[in-house]
Protein backbone atom coordinates (compact mmCIF):
# COMPACT_ATOMS: atom_id res chain seq x y z
CA UNK A 1 0.00 0.00 0.00
CA UNK A 2 1.27 3.29 -0.87
CA UNK A 3 1.62 6.26 1.81
CA UNK A 4 -0.68 8.25 0.26
CA UNK A 5 -3.19 5.77 0.16
CA UNK A 6 -2.53 4.83 3.58
CA UNK A 7 -2.53 8.62 5.01
CA UNK A 8 -5.93 8.95 2.83
CA UNK A 9 -7.25 5.68 5.28
CA UNK A 10 -6.29 7.30 7.88
CA UNK A 11 -7.54 10.49 7.53
CA UNK A 12 -11.07 8.75 6.39
CA UNK A 13 -11.09 6.50 9.23
CA UNK A 14 -10.61 9.33 11.84
CA UNK A 15 -13.36 11.49 10.00
CA UNK A 16 -15.57 8.77 10.54
CA UNK A 17 -14.56 8.21 14.15
CA UNK A 18 -15.68 11.91 15.20
CA UNK A 19 -18.37 11.89 12.83
CA UNK A 20 -19.75 9.52 15.32
CA UNK A 21 -19.94 12.10 17.79
CA UNK A 22 -21.20 14.29 15.39
CA UNK A 23 -24.08 12.48 14.06
CA UNK A 24 -25.32 11.56 17.53
CA UNK A 25 -25.22 14.92 19.25
CA UNK A 26 -27.35 16.28 15.66
CA UNK A 27 -29.29 13.52 16.40
CA UNK A 28 -30.72 13.79 20.09
CA UNK A 29 -30.15 17.08 19.92
CA UNK A 30 -31.41 18.10 16.74
CA UNK A 31 -34.27 15.71 15.92
CA UNK A 32 -37.28 14.29 18.32
CA UNK A 33 -35.57 10.79 18.27
CA UNK A 34 -34.61 8.77 21.72
CA UNK A 35 -31.38 7.94 22.50
CA UNK A 36 -32.64 4.16 23.21
CA UNK A 37 -33.90 4.39 19.82
CA UNK A 38 -30.79 5.88 18.32
CA UNK A 39 -28.80 2.85 20.44
CA UNK A 40 -30.48 0.06 18.17
CA UNK A 41 -30.55 1.52 15.13
CA UNK A 42 -26.95 2.14 14.79
CA UNK A 43 -25.82 -1.12 15.96
CA UNK A 44 -28.31 -2.63 13.38
CA UNK A 45 -27.03 -0.65 10.73
CA UNK A 46 -23.73 -1.32 11.75
CA UNK A 47 -24.24 -5.18 12.33
CA UNK A 48 -25.59 -4.51 8.55
CA UNK A 49 -22.83 -2.72 6.93
CA UNK A 50 -20.23 -5.08 8.53
CA UNK A 51 -22.19 -8.41 7.51
CA UNK A 52 -22.28 -7.42 3.66
CA UNK A 53 -18.72 -6.14 3.56
CA UNK A 54 -18.16 -9.67 5.04
CA UNK A 55 -20.48 -11.43 2.07
CA UNK A 56 -18.42 -8.83 -0.45
CA UNK A 57 -14.89 -9.52 0.41
CA UNK A 58 -14.89 -13.19 1.86
CA UNK A 59 -17.90 -14.81 -0.15
CA UNK A 60 -19.01 -16.05 3.70
CA UNK A 61 -22.22 -16.03 5.66
CA UNK A 62 -20.70 -16.75 8.73
CA UNK A 63 -19.08 -14.12 11.77
CA UNK A 64 -17.71 -14.55 15.09
CA UNK A 65 -17.36 -12.40 18.51
CA UNK A 66 -18.73 -13.30 21.65
CA UNK A 67 -21.29 -12.69 24.49
CA UNK A 68 -18.54 -10.69 26.78
CA UNK A 69 -17.18 -8.64 23.98
CA UNK A 70 -20.98 -8.14 22.53
CA UNK A 71 -21.85 -7.01 26.52
CA UNK A 72 -19.17 -4.48 26.57
CA UNK A 73 -20.04 -3.25 22.84
CA UNK A 74 -23.33 -2.60 23.92
CA UNK A 75 -22.33 -0.86 27.46
CA UNK A 76 -20.40 1.63 25.45
CA UNK A 77 -22.92 2.55 22.64
CA UNK A 78 -25.68 3.02 24.84
CA UNK A 79 -23.51 4.97 27.61
CA UNK A 80 -22.67 7.10 24.58
CA UNK A 81 -26.37 7.99 23.17
CA UNK A 82 -27.53 8.66 26.61
CA UNK A 83 -24.45 11.02 27.30
CA UNK A 84 -24.76 12.61 24.30
CA UNK A 85 -28.09 14.14 25.16
CA UNK A 86 -26.31 16.62 27.45
CA UNK A 87 -22.92 16.58 25.87
CA UNK A 88 -21.27 18.88 23.03
CA UNK A 89 -19.55 17.29 20.66
CA UNK A 90 -16.40 17.84 20.98
CA UNK A 91 -16.50 17.62 25.15
CA UNK A 92 -18.17 14.12 24.30
CA UNK A 93 -15.27 12.95 22.17
CA UNK A 94 -12.58 14.23 24.58
CA UNK A 95 -14.06 12.49 27.71
CA UNK A 96 -14.50 9.41 25.52
CA UNK A 97 -11.08 8.98 24.51
CA UNK A 98 -9.10 10.11 27.17
CA UNK A 99 -11.10 7.30 29.23
CA UNK A 100 -10.36 4.89 26.28
CA UNK A 101 -6.91 5.61 26.83
CA UNK A 102 -6.63 5.73 30.58
CA UNK A 103 -8.49 1.82 30.93
CA UNK A 104 -5.69 1.07 28.16
CA UNK A 105 -3.19 2.09 30.20
CA UNK A 106 -4.69 1.26 33.70
CA UNK A 107 -4.50 -2.42 32.08
CA UNK A 108 -1.12 -2.35 31.11
CA UNK A 109 -0.48 -1.29 35.13
CA UNK A 110 -2.35 -3.64 36.35
CA UNK A 111 -0.28 -6.45 34.79
CA UNK A 112 2.79 -5.17 35.88
CA UNK A 113 4.27 -2.54 33.71
CA UNK A 114 6.28 0.54 34.46
CA UNK A 115 5.58 4.02 34.02
CA UNK A 116 8.88 6.49 33.69
CA UNK A 117 9.22 10.10 34.51
CA UNK A 118 8.30 11.21 31.36
CA UNK A 119 5.06 8.74 31.66
CA UNK A 120 4.04 9.96 35.16
CA UNK A 121 4.55 13.69 33.65
CA UNK A 122 2.33 12.98 30.65
CA UNK A 123 -0.73 11.32 33.15
CA UNK A 124 -0.54 14.05 35.34
CA UNK A 125 -1.03 16.62 32.45
CA UNK A 126 -3.95 14.44 31.03
CA UNK A 127 -5.52 14.27 34.81
CA UNK A 128 -5.08 18.27 35.41
CA UNK A 129 -6.96 18.59 32.00
CA UNK A 130 -9.43 16.62 32.65
CA UNK A 131 -10.01 18.12 36.41
CA UNK A 132 -10.14 21.47 34.28
CA UNK A 133 -13.18 20.53 31.62
CA UNK A 134 -15.37 19.01 34.42
CA UNK A 135 -14.73 21.68 37.24
CA UNK A 136 -17.80 23.38 38.17
CA UNK A 137 -18.69 26.64 36.51
CA UNK A 138 -21.23 28.15 33.24
CA UNK A 139 -19.35 25.89 30.68
CA UNK A 140 -18.93 22.26 32.80
CA UNK A 141 -20.40 19.65 31.25
CA UNK A 142 -23.35 17.66 32.41
CA UNK A 143 -22.05 15.71 35.64
CA UNK A 144 -24.71 12.69 34.29
CA UNK A 145 -23.73 13.44 30.91
CA UNK A 146 -19.70 13.33 31.84
CA UNK A 147 -20.45 10.23 33.71
CA UNK A 148 -21.86 8.38 30.75
CA UNK A 149 -19.14 9.32 29.00
CA UNK A 150 -16.69 8.53 30.98
CA UNK A 151 -18.49 4.88 31.34
CA UNK A 152 -18.51 4.59 27.66
CA UNK A 153 -14.98 5.27 27.23
CA UNK A 154 -14.66 2.66 29.57
CA UNK A 155 -16.13 0.42 28.14
CA UNK A 156 -14.83 0.67 24.76
CA UNK A 157 -11.72 0.44 26.46
CA UNK A 158 -12.69 -3.23 27.86
CA UNK A 159 -14.08 -4.01 24.05
CA UNK A 160 -10.64 -3.04 23.02
CA UNK A 161 -8.50 -4.69 25.32
CA UNK A 162 -10.79 -8.19 24.73
CA UNK A 163 -10.32 -7.89 20.97
CA UNK A 164 -6.47 -7.82 20.77
CA UNK A 165 -4.44 -10.74 18.48
CA UNK A 166 -8.27 -11.12 16.82
CA UNK A 167 -7.61 -13.60 13.60
CA UNK A 168 -10.23 -11.61 11.50
CA UNK A 169 -11.60 -8.46 13.88
CA UNK A 170 -14.16 -7.07 10.80
CA UNK A 171 -16.08 -10.86 11.71
CA UNK A 172 -15.48 -10.64 15.17
CA UNK A 173 -16.87 -7.14 15.22
CA UNK A 174 -19.75 -7.75 13.23
CA UNK A 175 -20.45 -10.72 15.41
CA UNK A 176 -20.39 -8.92 18.16
CA UNK A 177 -22.41 -6.38 16.60
CA UNK A 178 -25.59 -8.95 15.88
CA UNK A 179 -25.23 -9.96 19.32
CA UNK A 180 -25.82 -6.73 20.88
CA UNK A 181 -29.35 -6.59 19.00
CA UNK A 182 -31.29 -8.32 21.55
CA UNK A 183 -29.84 -6.04 24.68
CA UNK A 184 -30.76 -2.98 22.23
CA UNK A 185 -34.47 -4.23 21.81
CA UNK A 186 -34.79 -4.96 25.77
CA UNK A 187 -34.23 -0.99 26.46
CA UNK A 188 -36.11 0.00 24.34
CA UNK A 189 -38.62 -1.74 25.38
CA UNK A 190 -37.56 -1.15 28.86
CA UNK A 191 -38.26 2.71 28.09
CA UNK A 192 -41.19 2.10 25.30
CA UNK A 193 -43.11 5.31 26.86
CA UNK A 194 -40.04 7.70 25.85
CA UNK A 195 -39.82 6.25 21.95
CA UNK A 196 -39.94 8.87 19.07
CA UNK A 197 -38.63 7.64 16.25
CA UNK A 198 -38.23 10.47 14.65
CA UNK A 199 -37.26 10.53 10.74
CA UNK A 200 -34.42 12.52 10.63
CA UNK A 201 -32.94 11.20 13.77
CA UNK A 202 -33.49 7.56 12.48
CA UNK A 203 -31.16 8.76 9.02
CA UNK A 204 -28.61 10.04 11.60
CA UNK A 205 -28.61 6.45 13.21
CA UNK A 206 -28.27 4.51 10.49
CA UNK A 207 -25.02 6.89 8.98
CA UNK A 208 -23.57 6.40 12.56
CA UNK A 209 -23.82 2.55 12.70
CA UNK A 210 -23.19 1.94 8.70
CA UNK A 211 -21.04 4.38 7.85
CA UNK A 212 -19.11 5.76 11.08
CA UNK A 213 -19.03 2.81 12.97
CA UNK A 214 -19.15 -0.28 10.35
CA UNK A 215 -17.91 1.21 7.02
CA UNK A 216 -14.91 3.31 9.61
CA UNK A 217 -14.19 0.30 11.26
CA UNK A 218 -13.47 -1.42 8.47
CA UNK A 219 -11.15 1.27 6.92
CA UNK A 220 -9.19 1.02 9.85
CA UNK A 221 -8.79 -2.80 9.60
CA UNK A 222 -7.48 -2.09 6.11
CA UNK A 223 -4.73 0.85 7.63
CA UNK A 224 -3.99 -0.95 11.05
CA UNK A 225 -1.41 -3.63 9.90
CA UNK A 226 0.50 -1.01 8.61
CA UNK A 227 1.00 1.13 11.51
CA UNK A 228 3.32 0.42 14.43
CA UNK A 229 1.41 0.39 17.84
CA UNK A 230 2.64 4.27 18.73
CA UNK A 231 1.33 5.67 15.48
CA UNK A 232 -1.67 3.80 15.80
CA UNK A 233 -2.58 5.29 19.17
CA UNK A 234 -1.38 8.36 18.58
CA UNK A 235 -3.23 8.53 15.01
CA UNK A 236 -6.26 9.03 17.13
CA UNK A 237 -5.92 11.84 19.16
CA UNK A 238 -7.20 13.28 16.02
CA UNK A 239 -10.67 12.22 16.77
CA UNK A 240 -11.87 14.64 19.67
CA UNK A 241 -10.33 17.71 18.18
CA UNK A 242 -11.72 16.94 14.52
CA UNK A 243 -15.06 16.40 16.60
CA UNK A 244 -14.79 19.78 18.26
CA UNK A 245 -14.01 21.54 15.24
CA UNK A 246 -17.07 19.58 13.64
CA UNK A 247 -19.38 21.02 16.96
CA UNK A 248 -18.23 24.43 16.16
CA UNK A 249 -18.37 24.68 12.14
CA UNK A 250 -21.55 22.17 11.87
CA UNK A 251 -23.61 22.33 15.63
CA UNK A 252 -22.89 25.99 16.09
CA UNK A 253 -21.07 24.72 19.51
CA UNK A 254 -18.97 27.41 21.15
CA UNK A 255 -15.62 26.79 21.63
CA UNK A 256 -14.69 27.60 25.10
CA UNK A 257 -11.26 28.75 26.54
CA UNK A 258 -12.11 25.45 29.06
CA UNK A 259 -12.66 22.97 26.21
CA UNK A 260 -9.04 24.50 24.77
CA UNK A 261 -6.69 24.03 27.47
CA UNK A 262 -8.83 20.92 28.81
CA UNK A 263 -7.58 19.24 25.10
CA UNK A 264 -4.36 20.41 25.08
CA UNK A 265 -4.28 19.40 28.37
CA UNK A 266 -5.59 15.94 28.03
CA UNK A 267 -4.25 15.30 24.19
CA UNK A 268 -0.94 16.01 25.17
CA UNK A 269 -0.63 14.31 28.19
CA UNK A 270 -1.65 11.33 26.25
CA UNK A 271 0.73 12.15 23.27
CA UNK A 272 3.56 12.19 25.85
CA UNK A 273 3.03 8.96 27.53
CA UNK A 274 2.50 7.04 24.10
CA UNK A 275 5.41 8.79 22.74
CA UNK A 276 7.45 7.14 25.83
CA UNK A 277 5.67 3.50 25.76
CA UNK A 278 6.76 0.94 23.25
CA UNK A 279 3.81 -0.95 23.42
CA UNK A 280 0.41 0.40 24.67
CA UNK A 281 -2.04 -2.81 25.25
CA UNK A 282 -4.80 -3.30 23.04
CA UNK A 283 -3.74 -0.21 20.74
CA UNK A 284 -3.24 -2.60 17.22
CA UNK A 285 -6.59 -4.04 17.26
CA UNK A 286 -9.61 -1.46 17.53
CA UNK A 287 -10.10 2.39 17.76
CA UNK A 288 -11.06 4.52 20.45
CA UNK A 289 -13.62 7.03 19.91
CA UNK A 290 -15.55 6.56 18.42
CA UNK A 291 -15.94 5.67 18.12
Amino acid sequence: MSAIRLTLLIFLTMIAFAGNSLLCRSALSGTGIDAASFTGIRLASGAVMLYLLIMLRQRSLSVDGNWSSALALFGYAASFSFAYISLPAGTGALLLFGAVQATMIGYGLYRGERINPRQGAGMALALLGLVVLLLPGTQAPSILGAALMLGAGVFWGIYTLRGRGANDPTRETAGNFLRTLPLAAAISLLLFDRASPDPAGIAYAIASGALASGLGYALWYAALPRLSANTAATVQLSAPALAAIGGVVLLNEPLSIRLTLGSIAILGGIAIFIRNERTLPGVQTKAAGGD
